[in-house]
């Protein structure tokens, strides 16, 4: 194993195109896999045509040119052997700051410094040829080892740091008597003034309900970034402290460090002192969950032109992301908050424009339109919106995606891959979905490479419409009534806010629709694995808080459930479950497996899934009978 520290120094034509240098701190080649890893330089000019979206640039230190510069972590791994490189780059934007690629397409475990061995799982991804690619752009990543960072300037109103009123939610499971500023781990905006009038904190049981402003006396500031309540901050209860901050990072400028480091990957001169330039002709750009709304942000604002005039993605696929944005791009952007029926509630994401052709209308009118995946699990329709992606906004009629667009739905999924056996997940009623559709997006990744190469047609779009009554209000959803459980009467909705005031003036919600389901209780739509199309439980997209972490009758964030069959008659009319049995469906488990094996050869003719994993599936539903069936 090596280690090589050079320095890659650009041009000043290149530099005016946003990298200036790449510091490569280690080069390493192990087992066939060469990584590089370190930190990119850039500059942004404010007066260029392609950084006029970017919020406050102009208010950024600049250099004697007039540039802004900036930095950000950077990770990359590639087949060691060139000839086995297909030419194309993944690039994975980063959920705060980690790197998922493996976990999802080589089912590794997760790993900040991913390079052999269990880190890459079974190597699909770099034994078909691709260049794995993470570049930073959050600017509140916790400052740890191995998590991608940007390093953005602060706007400066004459010198100083601008103030303004952030915002900061909080729902815990646990009672606590301090909480951060920031979202989950990240790093909050500092407060200008711990005394200053502007600084409130409220209090609320529902999305919707009212809220109680607490006394100044029972809460303060135990530092910068962290508040303390007298008696603790209670689970199951909404808490916000308006706050008037300092500190706002341009935090737009993440957007163009995936452009420009992506563009130069792409569209660099070649030359033995810059081996990352030119490294890959095509590139396609995936993000999970939050990097899915960054994705498809950058599409809607534009980001996907280069300042040589082309296309910096030829492909994009954004998962999970329901139909939200984010923010991402705004004066003290808080780009970790997203949005859940009862986690972040009211934070700029579910925002228009909705669908494919809307988010895609900029990118048209300048003729660098990429290819654009959008996938979603059935989680995404009850805690993400997702129906506004393919309805109108009045939720009245079906919008097809058109020309150069896919959407996929995973039927029966959770924000995540499922597990078996089903995950126990502390603070949820129900064990979590069991399914696991990570098999799919390896067949749907494949496609994705063949129609940006060879223009060959992806599978075909898989999502329920309202023409065929599988989109559906939450009030017509058929969910049998299988004893004490019931579907939730509170999903996310996409409100129209007022962000005039902090915080936010509520309006009308778009409409959502969730899909439709079977007499089991499983959806009838989109790609349904063959655990859902022959199955052994109900898999849902959501799941309940239970009752020891308070608010029960409100979603579980990001989990969906398992549902057990009952194994055989008397079981059922004992419980009185009006779902027939695991023994009337099937003679035995060999009778089981022969559908499993018919419904992946099926989806595999299709193309949702590779002949070559099919085996995988057969014994993951052999696992999962062995464990609905034993007693």
């Amino acid at each position: 194993m090596g280690k090589l520290w050079f320095v890659a120094l650009l041009g000043t034509a290149y530099a005016l195109g946003g990298v200036a240098s790449v510091e490569v701190s280690d080069h390493t080649v192990v087992a066939g896999v060469e990584r590089y890893s370190g930190d990119v330089h850039f500059t942004a000019d404010p007066h260029a045509a392609v950084n006029r979206g970017i919020v406050d640039l102009e208010l950024a230190p600049a250099d004697a040119r007039g540039l802004v510069e900036y930095s950000a972590n950077f990770y990359v791994l590639a087949p060691a052997d060139p000839a086995k490189r297909n030419g194309a780059a993944l690039v994975e934007i980063s959920n705060r700051g980690g790197k998922a690629l493996l976990q999802t397409f080589d089912f590794a475990k997760g790993s900040s410094a991913p390079l052999s061995g269990e880190d890459l799982g079974d190597r699909f991804l770099l034994d078909r040829g691709f260049t794995l690619v993470w570049i930073g752009w959050e600017f509140d990543v916790p400052d740890e080892p191995g998590l991608m960072r940007l390093r953005a300037p602060l706007a400066l109103d004459h010198g100083k740091p601008v103030e303004g009123l952030v915002r900061s939610e909080w729902t815990g499971d646990d009672l606590v008597r301090t909480i951060s500023l920031g979202d989950r781990s990240q790093v909050g905006y500092p407060v200008a003034n711990p005394n200053d009038p502007a600084n409130v904190m409220y209090v609320r049981d529902r999305v919707d309900g009212p809220r109680t402003k607490l006394p100044r006396s029972q809460w303060k500031f135990a530092d910068a970034r962290h508040v303390t309540l007298e008696g603790g901050f209670t689970p199951g209860r909404i808490y916000e402290v308006v706050y008037r901050a300092k500190d706002s990072v341009i935090s737009g400028l993440g957007f163009a460090a995936v452009r420009d480091f992506v563009s130069y990957l792409k569209f660099a001169p070649r030359s033995a002192a810059t081996p990352l330039a030119g490294f890959s002709r095509r590139t396609i750009g995936f993000g999970i969950s939050q990097d899915g709304r960054f994705l498809r942000t950058y599409l809607t604002q534009g980001f996907n032109l280069g300042d040589n005039g082309r296309a910096v993605f030829d492909g994009v696929w954004a998962h999970v992301g329901g139909g939200g944005q984010g923010n991402f791009n705004a004066r003290f952007a808080q780009p970790s908050r997203d949005g859940h029926p009862f986690f972040n509630v009211l934070y700029p994401v579910d925002v228009p424009p909705f669908t494919p052709d809307e988010l895609l209308a900029t990118e048209r009118a300048a003729h660098v339109a990429p290819k654009l995946f959008l996938s979603n699990g059935s989680y995404e329709y009850w805690g993400r919106c997702a129906s506004l992606i393919h309805t109108t906004r009045d939720g009245k009629q079906d919008a097809p995606p058109g020309d150069g667009i896919r959407i996929y739905f995973f039927a029966g999924s959770q924000h995540g891959p499922g597990a078996m056996p089903p995950r126990t997940i502390s603070g949820a009623r129900y064990p979590a979905s069991g399914n696991d559709y990570r098999t799919a997006m390896r067949a749907l990744l494949v496609a994705m490479q063949n129609w940006i190469t060879a223009d060959r047609e992806p599978p075909a779009s898989k999502f329920p419409l309202i023409s065929a009554h599988k989109a559906v209000p939450v009030s017509a959803l058929e969910f049998p009534a299988i004893p004490r459980v019931h579907p939730p009467a509170h999903p996310r909705l996409a409100y129209r806010l007022d962000f005039s005031i902090e915080p936010p003036r509520l309006g009308e919600p778009y409409p959502i629709l969730v899909p439709q389901v079977d007499d089991d209780g499983n959806e009838t739509a989109g790609i349904r694995m063959p655990e859902i199309a022959v199955p052994l439980a109900t898999n849902t997209g959501w799941n309940f808080r239970d009752a020891s972490i308070g608010a029960s009758d409100e979603v579980y964030s990001m989990v969906g459930a398992w549902l057990r069959f009952p194994r055989d008659r008397d079981e059922r009319h004992r419980t009185g479950d009006p779902r027939e049995s695991i023994a009337e469906r099937y003679s035995n488990k060999d009778d089981y497996l022969r559908q499993i094996d018919d419904a992946s050869r099926e989806l595999a003719r299709r193309g949702y899934l590779l002949d070559g994993d099919l085996a995988a599936l057969r014994e993951r539903a052999s696992r999962e009978w062995d464990y609905a069936t034993a007693k």
